[in-house]
């Protein structure tokens, strides 16, 4: 993905992004550690700053209008 800024990996903003491009359900959700490392915080334990920022990415990707082809 083409992020202005690259946000962390693993941050709401970075697997709001990810979730987009892989055609995953919009849900919320963060690896404080890294993608895939340590434990994952759902939505139901996040902030609304960090729910905003997960729509950002999710938002930014959208606009940039590219998705994984798995053709």
């Amino acid at each position: 993905m083409r992020f202005k800024n690259l946000p962390p990996n693993g941050s709401p903003k970075d697997r709001g992004g990810a979730t987009y491009f892989y055609h995953r359900p919009y849900e919320p959700h963060y690896y404080p550690s890294g993608t895939g490392k340590g434990i994952r915080v759902p939505e139901s334990q996040m902030t609304p700053e960090q729910i905003a920022e997960y729509k950002e990415g999710w938002d930014e990707a959208e606009q940039l209008g590219e998705r994984k082809d798995y053709g």
